[in-house]
């Protein structure tokens, strides 16, 4: 299945390039091209995107300000003029940072490290079904050994960057795989996401505010844009808080 690719870039000749590099790619498909924050949010509401080709610097909204607005980005690659931002896009687990102008190496070899991240994930998470609600479980990777982790067991979710701990009542397993991978698996078993680097199985929590959950000992904060979901996951008029 073709990768689904969006460029995002306010200068057309940045895009053009983008669009030439990949034209050496017979499994990425290109699904469009926006020149500004706005249009590729609209987009990615109604469309699929794997891999998003993005700039820092554009017109309305910044590049960073736009990701850290988005619930589920797909991964993505900075292409920029400026430097200075490489370590500020690393905390937005980018799969790479490339400077403009873009030589079609440096190009291949930041795709391919994305190639590389897809295919250490697949088998990092791999959610199997017995039967119906606590009898599925997820294979788990951390340090080489496959752990068995039963959905009735874990309590939340928690994100580093490439990385997520799963807490359950006795161990939190630490796994190198993004937390919007996760996230698909769970969505339809009784989880909810309730911030960019938190998510939490409903029957844990004891007790909520407006602007946390806890589960055990944990106090888990509710993000601005995750306040509806969170809500109506619990099934609770969030007008009454």
């Amino acid at each position: 299945m073709a990768t689904k690719c969006l460029i995002v870039d306010d200068e057309p000749l940045a895009r053009e390039v983008v669009k030439t590099h990949l034209e050496n790619f017979d499994d990425i498909e290109i699904v469009a091209e926006c020149d500004n924050a706005l249009e590729a949010g609209k987009l990615l509401r109604e469309k699929s995107v794997d891999l998003m080709f993005l700039d820092i610097e554009m017109p309305k909204i910044s590049g960073f300000d736009f990701l850290n607005d988005l619930k589920n980005p797909p991964k993505v690659i900075i292409i920029t003029a400026y430097r200075n931002y490489a370590l500020k896009g690393y905390e937005f687990d980018v799969v790479d940072y490339l400077l403009k102008p873009v030589s079609f190496d440096r190009f291949y070899k930041a795709v391919n490290k994305f190639y590389k991240m897809q295919q250490t994930e697949t088998v990092e998470v791999d959610l199997r079904t017995e039967d119906e609600g606590d009898d599925q479980f997820l294979y788990l990777n951390e340090d080489k050994t496959i752990h068995k982790i039963y959905l009735g067991e874990i309590r939340y979710i928690e994100s580093f960057r490439e990385y997520i701990k799963v807490h359950t009542g006795e161990r939190a397993i630490l796994t190198k795989v993004p937390i919007s991978k996760i996230e698909e698996k769970l969505k339809l078993a009784g989880f909810a996401r309730v911030h960019k680097s938190y998510i939490v199985s409903v029957r844990y929590i004891r007790a909520f505010n407006a602007g946390s959950v806890y589960i055990g000992d944990a106090e888990i904060p509710i993000g601005r844009t995750y306040k509806e979901n969170v809500m109506k996951a619990l099934k609770f008029d969030p007008n009454l808080l």
